[in-house]
């Protein structure tokens, strides 16, 4: 199922370049998502060049069935997913879009479709985990309704780390 948003990306003062988000749903096997997923491990290694914080300690996704892709006419510009913890709670994991195209509404494109996929699968409460070097994603969360709350998981005791809840 593909959700489709229109953007305007400005590319100078002059020209104004109207076009076309696609939001498509897949899995952690998606050649594309895999793609991406590269690109975001490359992005959280030289953010996090040192060994004080380990960017994702739960950082297999390809068993996952709940993935979200953000393309521009086949090109795949970011993704995202979610998993159960339980019955109740759904942790979204690897949310990322390439640099180029961040401050066009990809990221919340991307968050608002995990969301209401969550939903359609009677998950009550999202949660999620980020670092605290990464203020654009934490400031985003915020605006998505997301509440820092306490470590989960295998998160739990890992210095930089900040979990975010939110139920939906």
């Amino acid at each position: 199922m593909k959700v489709k948003e229109v953007a305007n990306f400005h590319k100078s003062p002059k020209s104004e370049l109207k076009t076309t988000i696609e939001f498509e749903r897949t899995h952690g096997r998606d050649l594309k998502f895999v793609n991406i997923i590269k690109e975001l491990d490359q992005n959280l290694f030289a953010m996090y060049n040192h060994n004080s914080y380990k960017f994702d300690v739960d950082i297999k996704v390809d068993h996952i069935d709940t993935v979200v892709l953000a393309s521009i006419k086949n090109i795949t510009i970011g993704g995202g997913c979610f998993k159960a913890l339980d019955a109740n709670t759904a942790e979204v994991k690897r949310l990322f879009v390439n640099p180029y195209f961040r401050g066009l509404g990809v990221a919340s494109g991307i968050l608002d479709e995990i969301e209401a996929w969550a939903k359609e699968l009677n998950f009550g409460r999202l949660m999620l985990e980020t670092g605290e070097l990464q203020e654009q994603a934490i400031k985003l969360f915020e605006r998505h309704g997301f509440l820092v709350t306490d470590s989960f998981g295998p998160y739990i005791g890992v210095a930089g780390s900040v979990c975010m809840a939110k139920r939906i």
